[in-house]
């Protein structure tokens, strides 16, 4: 039986469909958790999808982050399980405080929506071992909570500890302090970024490109090597 990955839904979530689709691809076995429900299914690794949960009151992920499901969520990943937070799942994990910072309005003030060239800066995590550090990939963006904040202390922190993953290239969308696009918390089984890689996966939709596929392989990889 093949590697299960849960894909948590909250009202407002968009992209949980696609997330379970990417997941499917790379040769995993998506798994739906509904918010309301603690019980995670016995899966194997977590994904946070994007979207708008609860309407991004409040702040963006301030609401989700008590959803039922989360406390599950939060013990497992301290315990060592995989998690990944996209876009709206990034800002649930840093309301989580699994990951450091916060994500605040963009700095232009507008919604976001194209391409986005990264660089991967860091390869060693359950969630970007199929990469390889330095490579450059494009995946979609689309936020308009998207500018990633931390104290100084915070981001010296990062950088010195490899827990940058990844860094925006061609121009900074929405004014991410030092061009950060996503991080991991010091075990590397948490991750989160803006971009979404469940929208390249597969030549025919998003960039036309499959430079997102690596996240789910990588996962696969890690879970079956486990």
């Amino acid at each position: 039986m093949t590697a299960r990955v849960g894909v948590v839904t909250f009202p407002g979530t968009l992209d949980d469909r696609d997330t379970q689709r990417a997941v499917r691809i790379a040769g995993l076995d998506p798994v739906p958790l509904w918010h309301r429900d603690k019980d995670l299914k016995q899966v194997d690794a977590v994904v946070l999808p994007g979207g708008f949960s609860y309407g991004d009151y409040l702040r963006a992920g301030a609401i989700s982050r008590f959803s039922p499901v989360m406390e599950s969520v939060i013990e497992q990943a301290r315990g060592g399980m995989p998690v990944l937070g996209i876009c709206n799942g990034f800002q649930v994990l840093t309301e989580t405080h699994l990951l450091p910072g916060a994500m605040l309005r963009n700095n232009h003030l507008h919604f976001i929506c194209r391409e986005q060239r990264l660089r991967v800066e860091n390869a060693a995590t359950a969630w970007t071992s199929d990469y390889e550090a330095g490579q450059e990939i494009s995946i979609p963006l689309k936020n308009i909570d998207g500018r990633y904040v931390a104290d100084e202390r915070t981001l010296d922190k990062l950088e010195a500890e490899g827990r940058v993953v990844f860094r925006y290239l061609d121009g900074n969308p929405n004014g991410s302090l030092r061009d950060i696009a996503g991080i991991t918390n010091a075990a590397g089984n948490v991750v989160g970024l803006m971009p979404h890689p469940e929208h390249a996966v597969e030549p025919l939709i998003g960039t036309g490109r499959t430079d997102g596929l690596g996240f789910f392989t990588s996962i696969l990889k890690k879970l079956v090597n486990a």
